[in-house]
């Protein structure tokens, strides 16, 4: 490549995203990332896609859930593009209800969801009943929505890799940032802008539940991959010594797994990853103009959330980056005195 329009600094899934939003607009793209694709927390194993409740809808809220609607459609694309599978599935996601007050707030979610999900997905309460793919529940009731996501992380962002390589761009491990400049660098970005990193660890399992719903309890995701694996996860570790290593904190999210999901008990664990997400102060992702790097642009801070936000955020950082359009909600942006 000659010159290029656009430098992502950064080869995760914001950083990719970016780049393959602005290469699909004919933009000339160049990726810099010395440590390589998804060497970040994009490289982990769990990848839920999960929404928050549907309720005090906020910017936040919407903007992820035009992102997770979008999903679908920008997978494909990049598996059309590369020949990949990047594992995504709409599976749905189950949620036991502990008690009464638990499934009294479910149930009003479900009337709020309905105006708030746009008859695109739904939110119900449901008997658990005794199928073997089923949270133990209390109550003898569960959460089941139809939003929910899951997909496998380093499959994904590296085929997005690849799809920006087969727009014509380039993924390198060094080189010269050219025109203009986005910096997706994850949880060091973070820190130099007042933000920080929270640990995360996370286990996969050998366990067969390919096509059924994911589970959440206990604060815990259980995401059952298409390839035969069930990932589990993770922590939030806010003080941490070694940022990807794993220990008892792991052992402990096990233990809480096959207290809460017994049907996991026995699965082989095949693999055991820990990696720091970046997170803004507000804890949303920060969008737009450098705070500290005039002229430059950040896409950053997609703590627990950045496979969900992905797609919506490169759309975003497109119009802005290459047509001087900013619809970035106002929570998203940052100010030079950040």
């Amino acid at each position: 490549m000659a010159t290029a329009d656009v430098t992502v600094m950064g080869a995760g899934v914001f950083g990719l995203s970016v780049a393959y939003a602005c290469a699909r607009r004919r933009a000339s793209v160049r990726v810099i990332d010395p440590n390589g694709v998804a060497s970040g927390s994009s490289g982990g194993v769990v990848g839920a896609l999960a929404p928050h409740v549907p309720e005090n809808w906020n910017e936040k809220k919407a903007f992820q859930f035009d992102s997770l609607i979008m999903a679908e459609r920008f997978w494909r694309d990049v598996e059309a593009l590369t020949g990949a599978d990047v594992g995504y599935a709409r599976s749905g996601r189950l949620q036991p209800l502990a008690d009464e007050h638990a499934v009294s707030l479910a149930r009003g979610r479900a009337e709020s969801a309905q105006a708030l999900w746009q008859g695109k997905a739904v939110w119900e309460v449901v008997a658990a009943g005794d199928a073997t793919w089923m949270p133990p529940s209390p109550s003898g009731l569960v959460v089941r929505d139809t939003l929910s996501a899951l997909i496998h992380p380093r499959r994904a962002t590296r085929a997005l890799a690849d799809a920006v390589i087969a727009l014509g761009g380039e993924v390198l491990a060094d080189g010269a940032s050219e025109g203009k400049t986005v910096w997706a660098t994850g949880w060091p970005g973070m820190k130099e802008i007042g933000g920080n990193g929270v640990k995360g660890q996370a286990a996969l399992l050998r366990f067969d539940a390919a096509g059924q719903p994911q589970l959440f309890a206990d604060a815990l995701h259980i995401i059952p991959h298409g390839d035969g694996t069930v990932a589990v996860g993770s922590t939030s570790e806010r003080d941490f010594d070694d940022p990807t290593g794993t220990d008892a904190a792991l052992d402990d999210v096990l233990a809480r797994a096959y207290a809460a999901f017994p049907v996991l008990k026995g699965a082989e664990v095949i693999a055991r990853w820990a990696g720091v997400r970046p997170r803004s102060k507000s804890r949303a992702p920060v969008l737009g103009l450098h705070p500290t790097r005039a002229g430059d642009y950040i896409a950053n801070g997609g703590f627990k959330i950045g496979f969900g936000m992905a797609p919506k955020v490169g759309e975003v950082m497109a119009d802005l980056v290459l047509d001087g359009r900013n619809v970035i909600p106002d929570g998203f942006r940052v100010s030079p005195k950040f």
